[in-house]
């Protein structure tokens, strides 16, 4: 087998400026990729190396993924674009983890709260096939007409919560909330004024789902608007935040 091998590409109508470059690159292929083929397919999930960045110009699908939609969220108009507007029985869910392999990153969103609806809601939540590795962001309602943010992240026997209670907004206007995460410590902030942080042991997530407007479980439902969502992978600078 080996000497028709070399006898094949000594040929002298095969010589090596009669090779195309298609032929060579499939060649290499096969002698370094496919061996290497099985162990690529058992790394976990690619991670994104530009900000994944979803609006809402559609309901039908955000970000290039189809959305499966309960309820009936709706489509509105803010000064600053479309945004969907959630009533407390509607939700929108994306077969999607945009957390899948990160090891840091700044997750953000703008929404605006309103007076109506339980007094937990969760409205952004991420999560790992196959296990409880989540991240959430819920809003607590509180007296007077104000909310606080409350935020979570698990990641194997890891529970962190940042629970800012004593941080109290007027709901009505547009805000902007961020969980930062560098690996080692869980931050988050709203309209960029840090609010709280925790120490955290983080595993990167795998491949998993997306709801907004509700937690995956159905529960928690989101009385409100979410007008976008950002996930960077890597750990911004609260100068380079979306503002509402």
């Amino acid at each position: 087998m080996m000497a028709t091998k070399t006898t094949c590409i000594n040929h002298p109508r095969l010589g090596e400026h009669d090779l195309t470059m298609r032929t060579t690159t499939h060649l290499v292929a096969f002698l370094f990729l496919g061996p290497l083929s099985g162990i690529l397919a058992q790394e976990g999930p690619r991670p994104p190396s530009k900000p994944i960045d979803w609006t809402f110009e559609h309901l039908d699908s955000i970000g290039g993924h189809k959305t499966n939609v309960v309820g009936s969220p709706r489509q509105i108009d803010s000064p600053q674009g479309p945004a969907v507007e959630f009533d407390g029985h509607s939700a929108l869910f994306l077969d999607t983890n945009p957390l899948a392999g990160l090891d840091q990153f700044t997750a953000e969103v703008i929404f605006r709260p309103t007076k109506a609806g339980p007094k937990e809601q969760r409205f952004v939540h991420v999560q790992e096939d196959g296990s409880e590795n989540r991240l959430l962001f819920e809003l607590r309602l509180a007296d007077g007409d104000q909310w606080f943010l409350d935020t979570f992240i698990k990641s194997g026997t890891g529970n962190y919560t940042l629970f800012a209670e004593k941080h109290l907004h007027p709901v009505g206007p547009w805000y902007h909330a961020a969980v930062v995460m560098n690996g080692q410590t869980m931050r988050h902030y709203v309209n960029g004024t840090l609010e709280l942080s925790t120490p955290i042991t983080f595993t990167p997530q795998g491949a998993g789902k997306t709801s907004l407007g509700v937690r995956q479980n159905k529960v928690s439902w989101y009385v409100g608007a979410i007008r976008r969502i950002r996930l960077t992978p890597r750990v911004l600078d609260v100068s380079e935040f979306l503002f509402p």
